[in-house]
């Protein structure tokens, strides 16, 4: 039955193999854990209500990809969708977490509508790739300096603006060990990666901590007092239901924000799932890739989970190549992927005693330089483009806003186009856009 359903001989595949894929890809993905809860619970979210969010959401989403569409791809809470939850929607903005739960919930409906009526093709090609690329490079940036500030290497100065924490302290002591050691894994190569540097962090953590070393105000990773519990915070479950109203108080603001939730998930699934789906020979030689829709679908229906579970956008994940690497091919790797997201449920209390903001400062600097990689395919030749590119990068930084990052740099493609006399280049689409950019950089929203 299971050989039918998944196909798994028509893909050279078996039962074994996929489960050793779905582990492996799940320990690639799993820092997510530890990092998702920190980054949102700043929103006034509950720390452990955040990671049973998380950790619920994920296993489900993993299972409909399984499922739906036999795709070998591991799916949670988006790098980058998580930093504009918590940096510009609630904090920025000032919107409630509930709010911000309620935009994912209407932007991955919308995702899941464009893909149904088949107008993803037509929105891809109406967004200039420079500027996607542009967006996905400063979302790097913006991770990384995240993780920088979070663990104290990087700290507010009245001087300088920003500055150089204290590298003695021993939490920054600390990040910085994290750090140094995933790249190294990372440059060797070592499967997990990211999950490993964090492991190996926390276990100097809390030796740190044993041995009596504490940053004054900073918590520490410690020995859990508990490992395994049955108590489950479902505090942040339904949230989105009462964000509703606050959302549609400030049409222009939800504007906004729904087109940067929508176009980072958009195009950060894009940019995953079609060079997974070529990994696993699912592309046919005409160029189409069978199965991909179903997986557009799949991923569009795990962001709308995530939501209402009380997770920031959830979408798939490129770490999902390692399991691929080891042969996953089918639904199966998914499946058992979320499997084992839902199983981590029970050890929350372990898990956010151990992954404190210096531990997991080593994965956004990581996963910022990862999505930084993408900024050579820009075309360095154009100046209209350069000039865009730095522009969204740079006012990502300095506004400490990815919405802000973007309307800036949209503002100045179509500057620089017009002054080039290059309009014509401009698509309807990004006119749209513009004009909603300007209103909201006017009116302050």
């Amino acid at each position: 039955m299971l050989n039918k359903f998944f196909k798994l001989d028509e893909n050279n595949t078996n039962i074994k193999t996929e489960v050793i894929a779905g582990i492996t890809t799940f320990l690639a993905m799993s820092y997510i854990l530890g990092v998702n809860p920190g980054m949102l619970s700043q929103t006034g979210m509950s720390l452990e209500g955040v990671f049973i969010a998380t950790a619920l959401a994920s296993g489900v989403a993993c299972i409909i990809m399984g499922l739906l569409a036999n795709y070998p791809v591991g799916l949670s809470a988006g790098m980058g969708l998580n930093a504009i939850f918590t940096y510009t929607i609630v904090l920025g903005m000032g919107m409630s977490w509930h709010a911000a739960l309620a935009a994912v919930f209407l932007s991955s409906v919308l995702f899941f509508i464009i893909t149904i009526v088949g107008l993803r093709e037509a929105i891809l090609n109406s967004i200039p790739k420079d500027l996607k690329l542009a967006i996905g490079s400063g979302i790097g940036f913006f991770l990384a300096f995240l993780g920088l500030s979070n663990a104290g290497i990087v700290v507010s100065d009245p001087s300088t603006i920003v500055g150089v924490g204290n590298l003695l302290s021993p939490s920054v002591g600390l990040a910085l060990v994290g750090i140094i050691i995933t790249l190294v894994l990372y440059v060797r190569k070592v499967p997990a990666a990211v999950f490993f540097g964090l492991v190996i962090t926390a276990i100097i953590g809390v030796i740190y901590t044993g041995l009596g070393y504490a940053t004054p105000g900073v918590v520490m990773p410690s020995v859990p007092t508990t490992w395994v519990s049955f108590n489950l915070d479902f505090s942040v479950f339904g949230g989105f239901i009462s964000g509703f109203g606050e959302l549609f108080k400030n049409i222009p603001g939800m504007i906004v924000i729904l087109f940067s939730l929508l176009f980072v998930a958009f195009f950060d699934t894009t940019g995953t799932l079609i060079p997974l789906a070529k990994e696993c020979g699912y592309e046919n030689e005409d160029g189409t890739t069978e199965g991909i829709n179903r997986a557009f679908i799949s991923d569009a229906l795990g962001g709308i989970v995530g939501a209402v579970f009380g997770s920031s956008t959830v979408t798939a994940y490129v770490e999902s190549a390692t399991g691929i690497g080891l042969g996953g091919r089918t639904g199966v790797t998914a499946i058992v992927t979320g499997i084992l997201f839902i199983l981590s449920v029970f050890i929350a209390p372990a898990v956010l005693a151990l992954f404190t903001s210096s531990v997991t400062s080593a994965a956004l600097v990581i996963v910022g330089v990862l999505m930084f990689v993408q900024i050579r395919e820009i075309e360095w030749d154009d100046f209209a483009i350069v000039a865009s590119v730095f522009v969204t990068i740079l006012m990502m930084l300095l506004s400490y806003s990815i919405s802000l990052g973007i309307a800036f740099g949209f503002l100045t493609y179509a500057v620089t186009k017009i002054a080039a006399g290059k309009y014509k280049e401009l698509n309807p689409l990004v006119w749209v856009l513009v004009v909603i950019f300007v209103l909201y950089l006017i009116f302050g929203i």
